[in-house]
């Protein structure tokens, strides 16, 4: 009997609005059974709206992967904190459709997202990761360089039990090495 194989296209784009849907259903799921997110109650499409055009007014990279040409997960990067100081600093989020984990999307969003990153200035990329047990993201950001930072214990409450913070870094372009681009040195 001869081998069968099975083929799927995967492609990463920039997100757009007609994707919204999409990455809202699949933002809901994390929500409702997931622990990588600390949000308790799921984001409407409007919020979602206002969430990706807030991404996308600040430059910055918001990006669909697709298999077999639909949306499979998506990624985005948004400032750290909003004080001045941080603005070459980002915050990484990937959430992927839970019935496709495990299948390479997660590697197809980092790869563009820390180019697309790099490419708006970031000179840090930082990972904030909800809960310590969160194998799959801390084995994803490993995979692409990140560091082990620290944890921070017990600072979420969702389905009844303290969660960690786990934070994860890495260096973009010169990193620390020397001043961003157009900034004074004094």
């Amino acid at each position: 009997m001869a081998a069968t194989h099975s083929t799927h296209s995967i492609s990463t784009r920039a997100a757009t609005e007609a994707d919204l849907e999409a990455m809202t259903s699949i933002y809901r799921h994390h929500v409702l059974h997931g622990t990588g997110t600390f949000e308790i109650e799921p984001p409407d499409l409007p919020e979602m709206r206002r969430r990706l055009q807030l991404v996308r007014t600040r430059g910055l990279p918001w990006l669909v992967v697709e298999r077999d040409g639909a949306v499979a997960g998506y990624a985005y990067a948004n400032w750290f904190r909003e004080r001045e100081a941080y603005r070459w600093t980002l915050e990484d989020s990937v959430y992927i459709d839970e019935r496709q984990r495990g299948l390479g999307l997660g590697s197809a969003l980092m790869e563009h997202l820390l180019d697309a990153c790099e490419a708006a200035g970031a000179r840090q990329l930082l990972a904030v990761i909800g809960d310590s047990a969160n194998k799959g993201s801390v084995a994803l950001h490993q995979r692409y360089g990140f560091a082990h930072c620290g944890v921070m214990p017990a600072v979420g409450w969702k389905f009844g039990r303290w969660l960690d913070v786990v934070l994860m870094q890495k260096a973009l372009g010169a990193g620390a090495g020397a001043a961003p681009s157009g900034v004074a040195q004094a």
